[in-house]
């Protein structure tokens, strides 16, 4: 069925029930802080300055404060969504600072397209604007029409974007990775989880891009897409804004790094 998010799921989080049907069931991340290097960097990055003075008008009037839990990469649930990831931390672990995105070729990329948007960063607005690059993704669906070539506040509008906005801010701000769950009610009541994994890339010294996954769950197994996102007179309900920056890295099993240290009995 359309509307269905096709892939498995970790066993985080969500606990499979004996109908088959999956409880959702979130798990909370650790408040600590990130290590010493990475608050440094993320503190030194141009964009910081700029987004923490955000102009709040227009569609980002009434925008919101959200708090934002110190997350390890665990903390994402979908497996696709998973590979996404790890793709970037391995590629951050090579420089300490988000790759290019000319960098970045995930495994399947092409069958993870109609849930991913791409968005191009102005950092000389303030605050920063980003630009919707990408057409005919599974989410302009469920916000009821394409935004392409728009801005990313403007295509919101003023419900969705004091909401929504922060969570890109965040991520544009530290230049980390940063993981979201909502909860929507399509237009038969069904629940449906909308879980966002955004990921940012860097060009000269400030991120120049995201790309945004997007996947929508149902623990009633389908749900019905069309519109499901602005069918609703309330924005969705937040329940976990969690940025990840901890165990920024991502080593294949069997593969050993120059510290580690093979015992044998």
């Amino acid at each position: 069925m359309e509307g269905v998010r096709q892939g498995g799921k970790l066993g985080i989080g969500l606990t499979l029930i004996n109908c088959g049907r999956p409880s959702l069931r979130l798990s909370q991340a650790s408040s600590k802080l990130p290590p010493p290097r990475t608050r440094a960097f993320t503190e030194s990055s141009p964009i910081s300055t700029i987004v923490s003075g955000v102009t709040r008008t227009g569609s980002l009037a009434g925008i919101k404060d959200l708090d934002f839990e110190s997350a390890k990469p665990a903390i994402v649930k979908s497996i696709r969504q998973r590979d996404l990831l790890n793709t970037w931390l391995r590629l951050y672990e090579r420089a300490q600072q988000p790759p290019h995105v000319d960098q970045y070729q995930p495994e399947r990329l092409s069958d993870e397209m109609p849930d991913l948007v791409y968005y191009t960063v102005n950092v000389t607005s303030a605050p920063p604007s980003l630009t919707i690059e990408s057409n005919g993704t599974r989410m302009s669906i469920a916000y009821g029409h394409t935004g392409k070539g728009r801005l990313l506040d403007e295509y919101l509008g003023p419900v969705l974007a004091p909401t929504v906005m922060p969570v890109y801010y965040e991520c544009l701000k530290r230049a980390l990775p940063v993981y979201t769950i909502s909860h929507v009610d399509d237009i038969y009541g069904r629940l449906v989880a909308y879980e966002r994994l955004l990921l940012p890339f860097w060009e000269g010294s400030a991120v120049s891009q995201v790309i945004a996954s997007l996947k929508t769950i149902s623990e009633d197994g389908g749900f019905e897409i069309n519109n499901l996102i602005r069918g609703n007179a309330a924005p969705p309900r937040q329940q976990l804004q969690a940025v990840i920056d901890r165990d920024l890295f991502h080593r294949t099993v069997g593969h050993l790094s120059g510290g580690d240290v093979l015992e044998f009995n």
